[in-house]
């Protein structure tokens, strides 16, 4: 389903009050469209459950159960992060997202004119249908697909930047000293991670926006025994432009050895994205383990508010969720596993904006999931704003934990 452009509001600091679930859906006061049609490009924002029923009817999105409002305000301060992925996550309302109607499959009864034929139908009925019905699923998996949700990272699921800079501390009255030294470690470990287990120090100068950009140029050998280290392979002469062939470092043979290593990136990513601390010393996973709790404590639970939204996203099977960057894309799958964000981005859908932009970057992934669903951009900054305003696309800032919670509390009542 479409979001009608003209139903997104637009957000403020002062508009981060949560849904009330008992308040009555009603029509949108001509009052309040004429002030939406007039701004140039608004924003979601969350008022009350009436000003979502044009978007989307009562009809087909109801509200199930009911919201503690102070309940969700007293997380903010309370919540801290938990590494492990819940044993639950699906919500009640995610159940009234999926169509009730089963995909049919193709009769397999066939008449047949004698019995000989009608048995070799038979013998051959089991292999060609298996992979029919494999086939049938995929497209069903597909048509299922209605919304896709375009993340921005830091400063949007997590805080990293601003903890570096200290206009994190500043903004909120922390001690800069601590939120300073807290970001350098945190700075130290990705690089720690990207270096010596993501080969960064092979890539760094040949970036890719995405891990599959090169696979055309991988021939599948078998990597068991592959020495990396021992193969000649330099980064810094090659342009990192797939398809290059500046001399050797850009031919056929480099970008074959290009293609390794982010087969191997891939490999090393679906391995440990649920266990990072497997790629570290027991004394760096546990130092990990601290610095994320401190980290969680000093933004006020702020990945820990992020998550409640990605893990609610995630359990509905018609949506999905996407990463886009603007950090090089193997220190972002470093940032990502480090911070524990492995399950909920699987490798295929984290991009990295740094080389084409974030325009470019919503071009590419509405090429790969088609025009038909519906995208939902959230971020905290101009550059995908912009973007998601080019693409038509709604757009969702991000600029404190109320924004998060507002969140959180519209894809609860099923308006996003």
């Amino acid at each position: 389903m479409i979001i009608p452009h003209k139903c997104i509001l637009q957000t403020s600091s002062t508009n981060a009050s949560l849904i009330s679930t008992s308040s009555t859906i009603a029509n949108i006061p001509a009052a309040a469209v004429a002030s939406i049609s007039n701004q140039d490009y608004p924003t979601y924002t969350i008022l009350g459950q009436n000003q979502y029923q044009a978007c989307y009817p009562s009809s087909s999105f109801g509200v199930t159960g009911q919201t503690n409002s102070d309940a969700e305000s007293t997380t903010l301060a309370a919540t801290t992060y938990q590494s492990e992925k819940p044993s639950v996550m699906a919500p009640a309302p995610a159940a009234q997202r999926l169509s009730s109607d089963p995909s049919t499959s193709p009769s397999l009864s066939q008449t047949t004119p004698s019995k000989d034929t009608d048995d070799q139908s038979r013998k051959n009925m089991t292999s060609k249908n298996r992979g029919k019905r494999k086939a049938d699923a995929t497209s069903s998996q597909d048509s299922e697909l209605e919304r896709v949700f375009l993340w921005d990272l830091d400063e949007t699921i997590i805080i990293f930047h601003s903890l570096l800079t200290g206009s994190y501390a500043q903004k909120y009255g922390k001690d800069p000293t601590v939120v300073i030294g807290s970001g350098l470690t945190m700075e130290e470990m990705i690089f720690e991670v990207a270096d010596t287990h993501l080969f960064f120090n092979d890539l760094e100068e040949c970036d890719q926006v995405h891990v599959e950009d090169v696979a055309s140029d991988d021939n599948g050998q078998d990597l068991s025994n592959y020495s990396f280290s021992t193969d000649g392979f330099s980064g810094s002469g090659g342009s990192g432009s797939h398809g290059s062939s500046v001399g050797v470092q850009g031919g056929v043979d480099w970008m074959r050895k290009l293609a390794f290593r982010y087969r191997k990136v891939r490999e090393i990513y679906d391995k440990h994205k649920s266990n990072v601390g497997g790629l570290l010393s027991p004394q760096r996973k546990e130092a990990l383990q601290r610095l994320r709790a401190e980290i969680e404590v000093l933004t006020d639970s702020w990945l820990g508010t992020a998550l409640k939204s990605l893990l609610l996203i995630q359990s509905r099977k018609n949506c999905v969720n996407v990463l886009i960057t603007t950090t090089q894309l193997v220190p972002a799958l470093a940032k990502v596993l480090l911070y524990g964000l492995g399950e909920i981005f699987p490798i295929e859908n984290i991009y990295s904006a740094t080389k084409i932009g974030k325009e470019s970057c919503f071009e590419r992934i509405v090429s790969r999931f088609g025009k038909k669903v519906t995208y939902v951009v959230i971020g905290d900054g101009r550059d995908e704003e912009i973007a998601a305003k080019q693409h038509n696309m709604p757009f969702w800032r991000i600029t404190n934990h109320g924004d998060l919670v507002s969140l959180h509390q519209a894809l609860e009542l099923d308006f996003l």
